[in-house]
C-alpha cells in the first residue's frame, strides 16, 4: 500500500502501523511482536518505527482513549477573549494540566478547550480557576449529555469524497453517558500509567505499575465494557495532513436530538458527534459534530453534504472553523499530585 498525500514521509511499514492499528491493539504480553507478525517485520523494527513517529510528532502515543466520563469528569468549555489578549489567555489555559485540547475558533467564543479531571469537584475547581485567572467573563461550560460517535481515528487511505473516520468500535458501548465509577487504588495506578501512553518496549503491560497479568485482565475488562473507547496508535491529524477542522453545531428540538444525532453518526462522515447542554441566551446549540479534512474547502463540502443527507437545514446552526491549535494531548485523569510529576 502506498502512502497517500496525507502522509508523504511514511514508508510502507509506517503507513500500515498508522492506518491499521489505531484500534484493536493486541492485549497480549508482547503486542509489538504480534503486530510484527501481521506485517512481516520484527518486534524491534515495529518499536523503532513507532518511536520515530512519536518523536517526530506524527503519533501522540500508543495506548488507551477513555470514553468521556467513564472515569473522572470532563467538559468542553469556551471563552470570549479580546483578540489582543488571545495569545496570553491561551497560554494561561494551556498551562493547566487538566486541559488537553485548546483551540482558537472563528466565533465570538473564540477559545475552546477540553478539561478533564479525576472528579467533578476538581473539574469545577479548574474551571473556576481559569475564569478567575483569564478575566474574560464567564466560562461557557458544555458537559457531555449523550454521545453518538466519538472516535478520532483516521483512515489515511480514504479519498476526499469518502469518510476518513473509522466506524463504531466492534465493542458495544452505551450511547447515554453514565456516571464515572469510583476507581480502586490499583485502577488509579493503571489509569495514571496509561494516560502517558504505553512504553515502547517489548512487554509494555508489565511496565504499568501492576503485575502484567493483572494489568492485561483489567484493560481487557475496560475494553469489553467500553471504559476504554479505543486502544491503539493515537495519531496527530495536523501532522498527517488533515490541516482543517470545524465544529458544526445545530439547535435541534430536545425531543428529536437523539434521533438526529444517531442519523449523523450512521453516515460515518464525522469524527465526533454528541449532544451537549445549551447555555441560554448565549449558546442555543445542543448537537455538536467535528469534521476534519485536508483543507477548509474539503471540510465545508463535507458539512454541506452531511446537512443535505441528514436534512439538517431546518435547524439553526453555525460552523466554527479552527484557526490555531494551542494544545493537543491525551486527557489526564490522574490526581493532581501525579500530574505535577508527569
Amino acid at each position: 500500500m502506498n502512502p497517500t498525500d496525507a502522509s508523504p514521509n511514511l514508508n510502507e511499514l509506517e503507513f500500515a502501523l498508522l492506518n491499521r492499528f489505531q484500534r484493536d491493539f493486541p492485549l497480549v504480553a508482547r503486542p509489538f511482536d504480534a503486530l510484527a507478525q501481521q506485517l512481516g517485520s520484527t518486534e524491534q523494527c515495529v518499536i523503532d518505527h513507532l518511536r520515530r513517529m512519536q518523536q517526530s510528532g506524527l503519533v501522540s502515543r500508543v495506548g488507551a482513549v477513555f470514553r468521556p466520563n467513564a472515569i473522572g469528569a470532563s467538559a468542553l468549555a469556551a471563552l470570549a477573549v479580546p483578540p489582543e489578549r488571545l495569545d496570553a489567555v491561551a497560554r494561561m489555559v494551556s498551562d493547566f494540566a487538566e486541559v488537553n485540547h485548546n483551540y482558537q475558533r472563528e466565533h465570538h467564543f473564540n477559545l475552546w478547550f477540553v478539561v478533564a479531571a479525576p472528579c467533578a469537584q476538581r473539574l469545577q475547581a479548574v474551571l473556576q480557576q481559569i475564569e478567575a485567572s483569564c478575566l474574560c467573563g464567564s466560562v461557557l461550560v458544555l458537559p457531555l449529555l449523550e454521545d453518538f460517535h466519538i472516535d478520532l481515528g483516521f483512515d489515511l487511505s480514504a479519498r476526499a469524497d469518502q469518510t476518513f473516520s473509522y466506524g463504531t468500535s466492534s465493542t458495544p458501548s452505551p450511547s447515554q453517558t453514565a456516571g464515572a465509577a469510583a476507581l480502586s487504588a490499583d485502577q488509579q495506578t493503571l489509569v495514571a500509567a496509561l494516560q502517558q501512553g504505553l512504553p515502547l518496549v517489548s512487554r509494555p503491560y508489565a511496565a504499568l505499575g501492576l503485575p502484567e497479568p493483572q494489568a492485561l485482565a483489567l484493560m481487557t475488562q475496560w475494553v469489553h465494557t467500553g471504559v476504554i473507547k479505543r486502544l491503539g496508535v493515537v495519531v496527530r491529524h495536523h501532522e498527517l495532513g488533515y490541516q482543517a477542522n470545524a465544529m458544526a453545531v445545530w439547535d435541534v428540538p430536545d425531543a428529536a436530538v437523539s434521533q438526529v444525532g444517531r442519523a449523523i453518526a450512521a453516515t460515518a462522515r464525522v469524527t465526533l458527534c454528541y449532544r451537549r447542554n445549551r447555555q441560554l441566551p448565549c449558546w442555543p446549540y445542543n448537537l455538536f459534530c467535528m469534521i476534519h479534512g485536508k483543507d477548509r474547502d474539503e471540510v465545508a463540502a463535507r458539512i454541506e453534504a452531511l446537512s443535505a443527507l441528514c436534512q439538517l437545514d431546518a435547524y439553526p446552526h453555525t460552523v466554527l472553523f479552527s484557526s490555531r491549535r494551542f494544545k493537543q494531548c491525551g486527557a489526564r485523569y490522574a490526581p493532581s499530585r501525579e500530574l505535577a510529576h508527569g
